[in-house]
């Protein structure tokens, strides 16, 4: 795993025109300590790691696993301003998920029932584990995939109570307008929408359904946990 903390560090500090002594003072630190991280002479300790995100109020994860120089300078003001919307679910989190005895993926299901404690769980493995778990060989194994009971007529002709496969999107950027997917909402739960993404401009996503009768509406993007991309669905009758 490649680390990136001793360069984000120097493309950190010279947005902020802050001179490497003044950083090293508010870390605790000598300014040669300070110039051997971001020359990757020495690793930092936990508490300067924890120390340098307070300061730039950005996660650890996202210090060490993020590579700043191949973000633009719009994405690195999201980042400072501690908007995420370029970093989250890039791999930063360990998606919780279960395996068979071969170490590959299950496809668990999250039923109507399960969706209540899902926004609170889906980072527990306990909770995850105890979601029922299937394989699916027909479906890609370099994708994740997970399967959402979809509940209401909201997206017909996909009916009340059928199930639907999905894959997760580690990067939101890589959203295609106006295709199905499943986003996971801190207040709102688990819905399954068209999605129109409008993170530069507006950051939100725009949810659209199938149905006429249900208007179009914005989430902003900080309230969005999980996206799953939509594959194919199975009638109730075969779930």
């Amino acid at each position: 795993m490649e680390i990136f903390f001793g360069n984000n560090l120097k493309i950190l500090r010279a947005r902020k025109h802050r001179s490497q002594q003044e950083l090293a003072e508010f870390v605790g630190i000598k300014r040669s300590m300070l110039n051997n991280y971001e020359n990757q002479i020495s690793n930092p300790s936990i508490e300067s790691l924890l120390k340098v995100s307070e300061y730039f109020n950005i996660s650890i994860n996202t210090l060490l696993l993020v590579d700043f120089s191949k973000l633009s300078g719009s994405q690195l003001s999201e980042l400072e301003r501690g908007l995420d919307v370029y970093v989250k679910g890039s791999k930063l989190r360990v998606l919780a998920t279960t395996v068979n005895e071969k170490n590959e993926d299950n496809v668990e299901l999250v039923s109507v029932k399960a969706k209540a404690g899902y926004t609170a769980g889906y980072g527990d493995p306990e909770f995850i584990g105890k979601l029922p778990a299937y394989q699916f060989p027909f479906l890609p194994k370099d994708k994740k995939h997970r399967a959402f009971q979809v509940s209401g007529d909201s997206m017909w002709p996909i009916r009340d109570r059928s199930w639907i496969a999905c894959h997760y999107i580690d990067n939101w950027n890589d959203i295609i307008d106006g295709q199905g997917y499943v986003i996971v909402m801190r207040e709102e739960g688990i819905v399954f929408k068209r999605v129109y993404k409008q993170i530069k401009d507006r950051q939100s996503l725009l949810l659209v359904s199938t149905n006429p009768i249900y208007k179009p509406y914005e989430v902003p993007i900080k309230e969005v946990l999980e996206v799953w991309k939509f594959v194919l669905h199975f009638s109730n009758e075969a779930a």
